[in-house]
């Protein structure tokens, strides 16, 4: 009976980890999806590749510019109602694209829609509310929440390829509507909230009462000498450039493979299911990689797993181009799923723990501008690339390039000296 009385509840924050992967898994089907909707969309309407690239290059922009001003709307307001309102909005957006009459229609819907109101209330909201949760374990907790975006590739990618021919491709954005609004809206409303202090807890559970300034953030918690309390002082530190530079070239080869994978193994003479379920391995996989690497980052330190990551998939782009058959295809979708998202829990991390808590949502929205503009800018080019050489070895080629430089950059960071990992607690 002691050990009962004695032992420490479940800390509150892994409750939001979790409604947080589960939102995280319910609300990329749309992005992890969208590669299987090209050929039939493409087939009905006679869209060029480059045609319906440009309704993703569109959102990723879109997605990308607005995530610094929801970013700024997160650190003052709090990330619940931020991913409320953009569930709700994301997931009726999924619903009026299966109206879609023409290219028009689905760069407004899918580029500015669901581009707005995923950048407002989907992932990348959720990864910067869990890292409000955790100091310690703030890589492991984020990965978490990372690999429900993977599992939604694992789940999504082969559940439309499955349902497309069943009920059509019309329908099929239906479904993943209704997923959104019927499931993880309400999972965000239950469970969600902003801060430890919200439930009287500190990051990590540790014991006492948090302190808390007047913006709502822990003055216990340890700082680093960059520490922002004006987000624009961030701009001039060499460490967020180094930080954004390698999330660009993240965000041009997720973007460029998420986009134009499975048309590429349709076009080198495989089954779409097969295309499919290499992404869908590339999803599981990255299951486990993701939580690997958050957890080799909280007990490693930072930049140099992340230099890591991309430098394993620098060598998944070798082999995609250079193995043979299903050797490459899938060999691509092993290597790969042990890098795909660990990049996101380490760029988070490494964020934080350089410029403090207090302009999180913000600093974060700055950062992942530059995941966006490289997503945008490589699947147009693919895409172009693709209609005028018959074939994607080029841009492939030059993504795998620009891994193995974005590895040399992250390997460069001074995270010793600059993140608060490495400080001195604050006084008490």
């Amino acid at each position: 009976m002691a050990i009962l009385q004695t032992s420490r509840p479940i800390y509150y924050g892994w409750f939001v980890v979790a409604a947080c992967v589960f939102i995280a898994m319910a609300s990329s089907g749309a992005y992890n999806g969208f590669g299987v909707f090209i050929i039939p969309m493409s087939e009905e309407f006679g869209w060029k590749r480059a045609s319906i690239s440009f309704a993703v290059s569109t959102g990723t922009i879109i997605g990308g510019l607005s995530q610094p001003v929801f970013g700024r709307v997160f650190d003052r307001v709090g990330g619940r109602r931020l991913i409320l309102f953009g569930l709700i909005g994301f997931g009726l957006s999924n619903i009026l694209l299966m109206f879609t009459p023409n290219i028009l229609y689905l760069v407004f819907v899918f580029g500015v829609l669901i581009a707005l109101t995923g950048s407002a209330g989907t992932f990348n909201t959720a990864i910067m509310l869990v890292s409000k949760w955790f100091d310690r374990r703030r890589a492991t907790a984020i990965a978490l929440v990372s690999a429900g975006g993977s599992l939604s590739g694992l789940v999504f990618v082969p559940f439309v390829a499955f349902v497309i021919p069943i009920i059509g491709w019309r329908n099929t954005w239906l479904v993943l509507g209704l997923v959104v609004v019927c499931l993880a809206a309400p999972v965000a409303f239950f469970i969600l909230r902003d801060d430890p202090a919200d439930v009287g807890q500190r990051p990590d559970g540790d014991a006492g009462s948090p302190r808390l300034s007047a913006r709502g953030y822990d003055t216990a918690s340890p700082r680093g000498p960059l520490d922002a309390r004006r987000w624009q002082s961030a701009l001039a530190s060499a460490p967020f450039w180094q930080i954004s530079a390698g999330y660009f070239v993240c965000g041009v080869t997720t973007a460029m493979i998420s986009t134009h994978f499975v048309p590429y193994a349709i076009e080198e003479g495989f089954s779409p299911s097969a295309g499919a379920i290499a992404f869908g391995v590339l999803s599981g996989l990255n299951i486990v990689g993701v939580m690997v690497v958050g957890m080799l980052g909280d007990r490693l330190g930072r930049k140099n797993v992340l230099a890591a990551v991309y430098a394993t998939r620098a060598v998944a782009f070798a082999v995609l181009l250079t193995a043979p058959g299903l050797w490459g295809l899938f060999g691509f979708a092993v290597i790969s799923g042990f890098s795909w998202f660990g990049t996101v829990p380490l760029t988070t991390s490494l964020t934080a723990e350089v410029y403090g808590l207090r302009n999180i949502g913000t600093l974060s929205g700055v950062v992942y501008l530059a995941h966006a503009l490289g997503g945008a800018l490589s699947v147009q080019i693919a895409g172009i690339m693709k209609d005028v050489a018959g074939d994607y070895t080029l841009p492939f080629g030059a993504g795998g390039l620009l891994l193995v430089a974005a590895a040399a950059v992250s390997f460069s960071i001074r995270e010793t000296r600059y993140s608060s990992r490495y400080q001195m607690p604050a006084a008490a």
